[in-house]
């Protein structure tokens, strides 16, 4: 009997099937600090204990995108690794903030299959949670996947495509609890910018770009233990280049927008999220955002704020789609997020 894993193929999910993945993780400071050098991220509740005690927190958390990659990338080996690409987010919320010492492990339950028309491959719908060391859940989301079948010929199963929520209420946010902004210093935090000076349907120009580089890649996805095959063998696609991992353009994406977006401290709500276009070492990325709602919650001093972020490869701001309704070919990412901010 073969000691080694292949992975899962499309016809090896049913629905309803729940798998518990290996390997559980602490995290520790050194998380911290490979994320901030990774990624140029500033926002000050996950820089200084200071500045999160300021607001309410027992210490400055884990990034919240930092504790996102650790939970999905327990997923990749039994969700992604035959994957040819992870296509989008939905339902996501962050439950509770994750601190140095917390242990992660993560679970995923199959919630939807439909096989692509060519019969090669199929789509796989999970919702993931990720749970800490008392079996609390600290973040839950769903993402559907496109996976290679094993044999071409196998039958397609039964489709069922998940109605999900395009929009995550406000009321049903969580706030971390003893998050208060009412005592917010503006001046270490980067910018005066707060909750009441953001319009809907503003948009905002991130200005800065960060190109591309294989070894940054690497580490990242090596980092938050994604061993989907895409990322890491150059002989396993046709053009013979690695896929940069979509996580890597997340973040890269989240940490740009620190320029006009200081105030957004913590993502708590992940509304949707599509890959729009393949990234691959040597370009350089860039990022606007658009804000699409406000709302007011009943703790003091916080806001929270529905921005699209957008990534692209250096093409101009504030164009997403052609006239075909389809994403445009400089776009990477569109990502449909909740964060909060001092109002």
């Amino acid at each position: 009997m073969a000691k080694t894993n292949p992975g899962r193929f499309f016809e090896d999910y049913t629905l309803g099937q729940v798998i518990e993945h290996a390997v559980p993780r602490t995290v520790s400071g050194g998380e911290r600090a490979l994320y901030h050098a990774l990624y140029p991220a500033r926002h000050a509740l996950y820089s200084s204990d200071a500045f999160a005690q300021a607001s309410g927190l027992p210490k400055s958390p884990i990034d919240d995108l930092a504790a996102f990659h650790v939970v999905f990338g327990k997923t990749v080996p039994d969700v992604s690794l035959n994957a040819v690409a992870n296509l989008g987010y939905a339902e996501g919320r962050w439950l509770k903030p994750v601190y140095e010492g917390d242990t992660l492990r993560s679970t995923s339950e199959v919630i939807g299959l439909k096989q692509n028309s060519n019969g090669k491959t199929g789509v796989v719908y999970v919702r993931t949670r990720g749970m800490n060391q008392n079996d609390e859940v600290v973040m839950e989301y769903v993402r559907w996947v496109m996976v290679r079948k094993r044999d071409v010929d196998a039958p397609a199963p039964e489709t069922v495509v998940p109605a999900l929520n395009k929009v995550i209420a406000a009321e049903d946010l969580v706030i971390p609890e003893g998050l208060d902004f009412s005592n917010y210093n503006f001046a270490l935090s980067g910018e005066a910018h707060r909750w009441g000076d953001y319009e809907v349907g503003e948009t905002i120009d991130h200005v800065d770009g960060v190109t591309l580089e294989e070894a940054e890649h690497m580490l990242a996805t090596r980092l938050w233990q994604n061993t989907a095959k895409v990322h890491f063998d150059a002989t396993f696609r046709p053009d013979g280049q690695r896929l940069i991992y979509g996580g890597h353009i997340i973040s890269l994406a989240r940490a740009l927008s620190f320029n006009g977006l200081a105030n957004a401290q913590m993502i708590v709500g992940l509304n949707g999220g599509a890959h729009a276009n393949p990234a691959f070492s040597g370009l350089t990325v860039k990022a606007w955002s658009e804000v699409l709602d406000k709302a007011e919650t009943n703790v003091p001093g916080v806001g929270a704020i529905r921005l699209r972020l957008v990534a692209t490869k250096g093409g101009a701001p504030f164009e997403l789609r052609g006239e075909d309704g389809k994403y445009l070919p400089d776009v990477l990412l569109d990502l449909d997020y909740w964060a909060l901010m001092p109002v």
